[in-house]
């Protein structure tokens, strides 16, 4: 899945991304940064109005809390128990909120899928590719 995340302030939002989050990145010109996600899921939640949310994922919530904290990253709730997992929220530059959560299910890739055969790539911060 190739998600998007579009905002007025793209480049402190780029910034905060690699910096403050720590995800691996290609730099494929003038700017533009590419990050891998090597792994996504989708759910579907009930709601009475259609919405879209972008979400991280970490193995153990509160570990994963303080050390964004100690990179400066601040948090606009609290950690709740959803039943699904735990779940907190990311301020980030621009006004756009990521939701981080701790899944109370296990994870799985498909047996015999193109992902379960590949081996593991070496992540690297590519410079000066062209768009």
């Amino acid at each position: 899945m190739h998600g998007l995340l579009y905002t007025p302030e793209a480049e402190a939002l780029r910034a905060f991304i690699r910096d403050k989050l720590g995800l691996p990145f290609a730099d494929i010109g003038e700017g533009w940064l590419v990050f891998d996600l090597p792994e996504a899921d989708l759910g579907i939640h009930p709601s009475k109005k259609a919405s879209q949310a972008i979400s991280f994922y970490c193995d153990d919530i509160t570990e994963t809390v303080e050390e964004l904290k100690s990179r400066g990253v601040e948090f606009s709730s609290g950690i709740t128990d959803q039943g699904w997992g735990l779940l907190t929220h990311i301020r980030m530059p621009g006004g756009a909120e990521m939701e981080l959560y701790e899944p109370k299910y296990a994870k799985r890739t498909r047996v015999g899928s193109k992902a379960a055969r590949r081996a593991p790539r070496k992540r690297t911060r590519r410079a000066g590719a062209k768009r």
